[in-house]
């Protein structure tokens, strides 16, 4: 009874083994690719990456930073905005600068007010007040001279009846009353003649100053609003509302960096990839009047032919993938722009890598 039952647990057994292989052992066929991988179109092409970039006529992107220091008020676009040049992009608080500007606007509108009073001179009023004094100066020196000659001619008569102390001091009276006379007049034709053109010339010197402080002022009040270069699409907005700001950009959290407040592309008609060649394959790159090239992009079967636009005749480390500044690069690539129309079937955006298969024509 034991070997029965033990002979019929070895059957099992087998017979479970044998199922297990054949439900293990069968090969289930491989799943079509989703996509159909980038192949060479060229005899001899070279394969590259590169980066999708807004079309420029030189660099890359619009890097935009303010060129004062401040907290953001207002952002007055979205990503993705088509916006024109001089078009307001993002405010920085400039209450301070605006009381600034108009302190010195007022000082300019005192100065400009002082130089006009100075070359308005002489004032009519100031004039007919000069030529009373010489009036009255006048009729004082008519009085002493009457004074006087009353006093000398009863001093001719007889000598007894004046002292010559009074005769003196009838005299003296007649030369202080002559002599403010004279100040008078010279006062009066000090008045006449205006001001004086060494005191116009520096009332306009500090005027002019005071003008250009202003000016300067408001040429620095309009940094607070930063404004589009150029026509072209907003592409990274990369500060907030009550976010501070620097020359140096904004702060980055996450990349605990500085950056550009905002970047923009130009109009996206058409858009451009930067290839990086190997400096070891320099060598093969066709020349400028045969380039050619296609792009494809990962993840599709679309293939989009490229425009030549220009090389950068500079071969750099390659750190423009990783973005690693401090990290030892061997590799070392030249850059070759090229250009495409935007395809209206699919949607492309800058940064975006593709892969890049440049020959000869």
């Amino acid at each position: 009874m034991n070997t029965r039952i033990i002979f019929g647990l070895a059957g099992c057994g087998l017979l479970f083994a044998l199922v297990s292989a054949y439900i293990y052992g069968r090969q289930k066929p491989a799943l079509p690719p989703v996509f159909t991988p980038p192949t060479n179109p060229y005899a001899s092409g070279i394969y590259t990456n590169g980066i999708v970039e807004s079309y420029q006529g030189s660099g890359e992107n619009i890097a935009i930073y303010p060129d004062v220091s401040g907290r953001i008020t207002q952002i007055h676009v979205r990503e993705g905005d088509r916006v024109k040049a001089g078009q307001p992009l993002v405010s920085i608080d400039d209450s301070v600068q605006q009381a600034l500007a108009a302190q010195q606007q007022h000082q300019a509108e005192a100065a400009l007010a002082q130089l006009q009073a100075l070359q308005a001179e002489p004032r009519k009023e100031t004039l007919d007040v000069a030529a009373a004094q010489v009036a009255q100066a006048q009729a004082g020196v008519k009085t002493a001279g009457d004074a006087y000659e009353k006093q000398q001619h009863a001093y001719r008569i007889d000598p007894r009846s004046i002292s010559k102390d009074a005769l003196d001091s009838a005299r003296d009276a007649l030369q202080v009353a002559q002599a403010n006379l004279d100040y008078a007049r010279r006062q009066y034709s000090l008045i006449k003649a205006g001001a004086w053109t060494y005191d116009i010339h520096n009332q306009e010197a500090q005027y002019n100053a005071l003008q250009q402080a202003y000016r300067s002022s408001s040429a620095l009040l309009q940094k607070f609003t930063l404004r589009a270069p150029a026509d072209g699409v907003v592409m990274a907005v990369n500060t907030a509302m009550g976010s501070y700001v620097s020359p140096q950009g904004a702060y980055d959290t996450y990349t605990r960096g500085y950056g550009p407040v905002v970047v923009m592309g130009g109009p996206q008609d058409y858009l451009s990839v930067r290839c990086f060649i190997d400096e070891i394959l320099l060598t093969r790159l066709p020349s400028v009047e045969h380039i050619r090239a296609q792009m494809s992009l990962r993840g599709t079967d679309v293939k989009i032919p490229l425009e030549f636009v220009r090389i950068q005749p500079y071969v750099t480390p390659k750190i423009q993938l990783s973005d690693q500044r401090t990290e030892r690069v061997d590799l070392r690539v030249l850059p070759v722009i090229f250009r495409f129309k935007t395809p209206g079937n699919v949607t492309i955006y800058p940064g975006q890598q593709v892969d890049v298969y440049v020959g000869e024509k």
